[in-house]
């Protein structure tokens, strides 16, 4: 493992220029790849694991969902051969990859427990299932490997840094070890899916981290927050396509990227100094105000209430009827049509780009 240090503090990670895709690829040589799920989470693994030199990959998906199944077959997933319906797929895989989202994995976990036989893996993206086990009823056996990698990002972001050569990192975490090779089919899973580095945690801490980090800042802190100052601009005389773009569009297309590029502080230093003492001055504002909800964000993670929702909503018949209505009344909402036509004067040649990087990825999310 490689060791860096964080303002003094050391911490293990594993990188691919010491577990080398080919090394990775050796460790799995006698596997099947069994991919359950192929919605948001699971053609960015497969495609990246394939991609990769990965022989055995194959895929595990219901026909009843049609637009799943159909762009499998798109992406070169052939029936009968690499494709499958989720129980013969399981059935065939040494280790299962179960990628899709939580409420689902509960109904169609009997389906795979009864093929998790001695030996073989079960491999999650989430803590969700086992953390949670008493709402979700996924308790594994005990002559099975349980482990995990978390790519800290949503498939779209899996696939299109691989293709970009980048990576994304990703938390990796082993539950059950009854194989004594559990550690290493985690991490060359790890570094198949194009991880640029690994680093350790658990299954419980990964999800609640995951779950507090969606719910707040990379998620629903930052569009509640842009929602707040978009209001009071427009509120103030300001038009559509100045409020949305000091609200988003300088936030994604400069801002974020000097921040990606060498911290928070070089994104300050970068900006004027009226930016700059402005922003350094309305920090701890925004930090006191907002460090309340953040503490009853965690407590509600970790007491279980935030799952009991998420179990209870998605797990309702008509739950993408009701998703897609939610989504619809944002994306119809004046702050972020004003963004569909700012993005429509960004050059093509991007959009072409960005585009082909996320070809065979839809959706977005963990699962």
């Amino acid at each position: 493992m490689a060791i860096i240090e964080f303002g003094g503090k050391k911490e293990k990670v594993v990188t691919r220029k010491e577990f080398t895709v080919a090394k990775a690829r050796t460790a799995l040589k006698n596997e099947v790849i069994a991919v359950i799920g192929y919605g948001v989470q699971g053609p960015a693994q497969a495609l990246n694991l394939r991609d990769n030199g990965f022989k055995n990959v194959i895929i595990g998906q219901s026909k009843k969902y049609k637009k799943d199944w159909d762009r499998a077959v798109k992406d070169g997933w052939v029936p009968g051969k690499t494709l499958f319906e989720v129980e013969e797929a399981a059935e065939r895989g040494t280790i299962i990859k179960m990628l899709v989202a939580d409420a689902a994995a509960r109904i169609i976990w009997p389906t795979v427990k009864k093929h998790l036989t001695k030996g073989k893996a079960l491999y999650f993206s989430h803590g969700f299932s086992i953390v949670y086990k008493d709402q979700t009823k996924v308790i594994p056996p005990k002559d099975v490997d349980v482990i995990m990698v978390a790519p800290k990002g949503s498939g779209t972001s899996v696939r299109r840094n691989f293709i970009n050569g980048v990576g994304i990192n990703s938390s990796y975490a082993v539950f059950q070890n009854a194989t004594r090779r559990a550690e290493e089919r985690c991490l060359a899973l790890g570094i198949g899916i194009g991880s640029g580095y690994l680093f350790p945690t658990t299954f419980e801490k990964e999800v609640y981290s995951d779950l507090t980090g969606e719910r707040g800042v990379l998620m629903g802190a930052l569009a509640g927050i842009m929602e707040a100052q978009y209001d009071v601009l427009r509120k103030n005389g300001h038009t559509p396509s100045e409020a949305f773009n000091e609200t988003v569009e300088e936030l994604t297309q400069s801002l974020i990227r000097l921040v990606d590029e060498n911290g928070m502080d070089w994104m300050y230093s970068n900006c004027s100094a009226t930016a700059q003492r402005g922003a350094l001055d309305w920090k701890p504002k925004f930090k006191k105000a907002t460090l309340p909800v953040f503490k009853e964000l965690y407590a509600s993670v970790k007491s279980g209430a935030e799952t009991r929702r998420v179990m209870s909503a998605c797990g309702k018949p008509n739950y993408k009827e009701l998703l897609d209505k939610e989504l619809a009344e944002m994306g119809n909402s004046e702050m972020w049509q004003a963004g569909a036509a700012v993005r429509a004067l960004r050059p093509k040649e991007k959009a072409k780009e960005i585009t082909k990087a996320t070809k065979g990825i839809a959706g977005r999310g963990k699962n």
